[in-house]
């Protein structure tokens, strides 16, 4: 990292000019942040981070365009994905771990609050999930049109609206589907498959969690046979997790930002306007 780049530290002047600089300043000040931690780590660090406070801030296929730019310069570099999502429709999920899956050979997530829903399947697909004091997990719940497809699984809805009944019964397939695939081929490969089937079941029927927002710390999700690495609030790689993930929390609810795609060197900040 060149003196310029680690602007404010130092006595050098930032790279950029003095005006662009204060401009982009909470942008520049979360990457110097982001190779603080992939210096510490030995790993890239990607971040996914969508506001749950607005509109279309759900998983959707739009996300994979954004997710293949933050994507291409690894080189098949061991990465880190910090990921903050409420969950979302299980097409673009699918793509999105297709991406990871071609582009990183050891992925872990970094959970510094919550991955619900379909964000938990893409902590599936990595080797192992990081989860700290707060971090939180959630059953595997598909939404369809930004309804949760358990609700339009009921058969009253059926009754009312069978193409719809249909679309989330699909989609709970679906996602179960890719659910036992990831397991089995990653976190879970070689344990039997009727292991593999309960921790599936548990995470994606209404026979354990019975809220779409049910909270799966690090010690049930452990308890369920997933692999997670705990870090404890005073661990000092935690601690960076949690500033980062606090800068994020902060800047997206100044600016109204739906999502913010960001690596040390590639940053996509998605505003309300460029939301379908």
């Amino acid at each position: 990292m060149s003196d310029g780049e680690r602007f404010p530290r130092g006595k050098a002047m930032p790279a950029q000019s003095p005006l662009f600089w204060v401009q982009q300043k909470d942008r520049y000040l979360r990457q110097l942040l982001i190779k603080d931690i992939e210096e510490t780590t030995g790993r890239r660090l990607l971040v996914y981070f969508a506001n749950r406070y607005v509109k279309n801030s759900d998983i959707n296929i739009g996300d994979v365009a954004h997710m293949q730019e933050l994507l291409g310069d690894l080189d098949g570099a061991a990465a880190d994905l910090f990921l903050t999502t409420t969950g979302g429709e299980t097409d673009a999920t699918e793509a999105v771990i297709s991406l990871l899956n071609a582009h990183v050979t050891d992925l872990r997530t970094i959970v510094p609050h919550s991955a619900k829903s379909n964000g938990t399947v893409i902590c599936l697909a990595s080797n192992t999930i990081v989860m700290g004091p707060p971090s939180e997990l959630g059953p595997i719940d598909p939404s369809v049109g930004g309804t949760p497809a358990s609700i339009l699984a009921e058969p009253i809805v059926a009754q009312t609206n069978f193409p719809m009944h249909k679309l989330g019964l699909h989609a709970i397939q679906q996602t179960n589907k890719l659910a036992k695939l990831l397991l089995t081929r990653g976190m879970m490969q070689g344990r039997p498959e009727a292991e593999v089937d309960a921790t599936v079941s548990a995470l994606a029927t209404k026979n354990t969690y019975f809220s779409h927002g049910s909270v799966i710390d690090h010690k049930e999700a452990a308890e369920l046979g997933l692999n997670v690495t705990y870090l404890p609030e005073q661990n000092e790689l935690w601690q960076r997790f949690w500033l980062l993930y606090s800068m994020y929390a902060h800047d997206v609810q100044q600016s109204g930002a739906v999502k913010v795609f960001e690596g040390c060197a590639r940053s996509m900040t998605l505003s309300p306007e460029a939301q379908p």
